[in-house]
């Protein structure tokens, strides 16, 4: 029985020094042999590093122990980048998992955050009405309290439109002609109005957003005028610096209906 086990010991320890000697020459072979370059890796390595061999180049050491000493163990480096070679790439760009909307989208959702503007009030529709006023035909009456202007059609009736008149402190009365008629007028706030609002622009162009809206009829000398709007809910108002505010499809029917010279009254 001692000579039995006295073999087996010399067995293995011939095994591992084969082992030894093995790892020691595949070591050199590392230092000596070819550089390996992984994805994503600098060509150059630090000194101190040995790179190790895709498993399809280790030798086969046998299996069972002298693998497990020698053997080629999970390198976790290599393990992350292979990691996150494989992920899609929103993994490793967080940035792009933002969904690009589409421009319509992103007006629609701003206009729902807006907050809610009533509605256009149905009594200030355009419509044709009795009139039995003193004025001849083809004058305007602007009626300040109850918020319409009347274009005086003769035998006992008039165009009315619902309108929207100065605030508090800025109504006024008089009689005045139109003194010039505008498309897409531009808009100056005189210095007046900038001393109360500092943050108005000192001009704005024609447009859609121009507050002056589609058509002005400006009236004598003065800086009133009869004028379009872009918010049509302030008709029926008393919102204005003391012109005679209008739905610009109701300014642009007005517009095309008087001259320059047209009387105005203002009531």
């Amino acid at each position: 029985m001692s000579n039995r086990m006295h073999i087996l010991l010399l067995a293995g320890a011939s095994l591992l020094g084969f082992g030894f000697s093995q790892a020691a020459a595949n070591e050199a072979e590392f230092v000596t042999g070819p550089t390996v370059l992984y994805p994503d890796q600098p060509a150059a390595r630090p000194a101190a590093t040995s790179p190790r061999m895709a498993s399809a180049e280790r030798p086969n050491m046998g299996g069972g122990f002298i693998e497990f000493l020698f053997g080629d163990r999970p390198d976790n480096r290599y393990r992350q980048q292979g990691y996150d070679q494989q992920q899609p790439s929103y993994y490793q760009s967080p940035h792009l998992l933002v969904p690009q909307m589409d421009p319509q989208q992103v007006m629609q959702q701003q206009y729902l955050a807006q907050p809610a503007r009533p509605a256009f009030d149905p009594r200030y529709e355009k419509q044709l009405v009795d009139y039995s006023g003193r004025e001849s035909a083809g004058t305007i009456v602007v009626d300040t309290p109850n918020k319409f202007l009347y274009l005086v059609q003769g035998n006992g009736k008039a165009m009315r439109y619902g309108i929207g008149v100065g605030r508090p402190g800025f109504t006024w009365s008089g009689v005045k002609q139109i003194s010039a008629k505008k498309q897409w007028p531009d808009w100056t706030p005189p210095p007046e109005m900038l001393a109360r609002r500092p943050d108005l622009p000192r001009h704005m162009e024609g447009g859609p957003q121009n507050p002056l809206g589609a058509r002005a009829m400006y009236l004598g000398s003065s800086l009133y005028r009869i004028h379009g709007s872009n918010e049509p809910w302030t008709i029926g108002t008393n919102v204005s610096s003391g012109c005679i505010r209008m739905r610009n499809e109701d300014v642009i029917d007005l517009y095309e209906r008087v001259n320059v010279g047209t009387r105005v009254v203002v009531i």
